[in-house]
């Protein structure tokens, strides 16, 4: 099968890595569907946008099926919808804001895999790609809730892959670092914010602010989805970018407490 007869569907494609992806799959060929809670404007992207919210059961059901009744096949699922909380204590997020970061996040994901999955199945094929982070195997100190829904799915990624692997379908988890997109211009506020934090909330802040203005554009992460998507023996991690290799370089071989106090000292937290 080309690239010109594949069906991708990416989620969160309206602005930044969702954006990024969507546009370099279908310039490489892929007919590509892009999805926001809003949808979007026809002929404003190289790429069909369709209405869908990954956190209600009924419309991903709805927009899977009307795919499936338009293309017949879905043959790469890439996984992006997800949203933050702006840099601060873990305690500083009610239940209810944890509970909906992880609704969006990481069950985000479950729901559009279980409903593109019998597709898959019936196919004999298919690429599922989870956009996670370095967050997915670093700790983020006063980012926590964030980075608990990336260690999820970095577990859940490569579970999934070893019990799907035999069907001919496969599934990737990308790990960028700082990448400059809208999303982190657009982070939630903890809604139970503690004066205990507001000197280290801002220090962190301030930090985030700082690396950001030197990170990568999502189109390095794009091309590494599409290096995924493509790859006859994909693997199941891939970094994106630079800091996010050399990142992994360290988790993998450096000392645990060499790690423990980098990750503070860059943070500019108290030893």
């Amino acid at each position: 099968m080309t690239m010109n007869n594949k069906i991708a569907l990416v989620t969160g494609a309206s602005s930044g890595i969702g954006r990024a992806t969507a546009e370099r799959l279908a310039q490489a060929g892929y007919k590509v569907y892009g999805t926001s809670r809003r949808g979007g404007e026809p002929g404003r992207q190289p790429f069909e946008m369709m209405s869908l919210d990954v956190t209600d059961d009924d419309s991903v059901r709805a927009a899977v099926q009307t795919l499936i009744e338009r293309e017949g096949r879905i043959d790469l699922l890439v996984n992006n919808a997800g949203f933050g909380v702006a840099p601060a204590g873990a305690e500083e997020s009610s239940l209810e804001q944890a509970q909906a970061i992880f609704d969006t996040n990481f069950f985000g994901v479950v729901r559009m895999t279980r409903a593109v999955l019998p597709h898959m199945r019936r196919q004999a094929s298919g690429r599922i790609i989870n956009i996670g982070s370095v967050l997915g195997f670093l700790p983020m100190p006063y980012g926590a809730l964030y980075a608990a829904t990336k260690h999820a799915i970095e577990g859940y990624s490569e579970s999934l892959d070893h019990e799907l692997r035999s069907r001919g379908i496969r599934v990737s988890v990308i790990e960028p670092a700082y990448t400059k997109t809208p999303f982190d211009a657009n982070l939630l506020e903890p809604d139970s914010k503690l004066d205990e934090y507001r000197q280290v909330r801002a220090t962190v802040a301030k930090r985030v602010n700082e690396v950001m203005a030197t990170a990568e554009p999502p189109s390095v992460v794009a091309e590494v989805v599409l290096k995924a998507a493509q790859a006859a023996r994909p693997k199941v991690r891939y970094t994106a970018g630079v800091l996010a290799a050399r990142l992994r370089l360290l988790r993998t071989f450096a000392p645990a407490g060499l790690m423990d106090s980098g990750i503070r000292k860059d943070l500019r937290l108290q030893a």
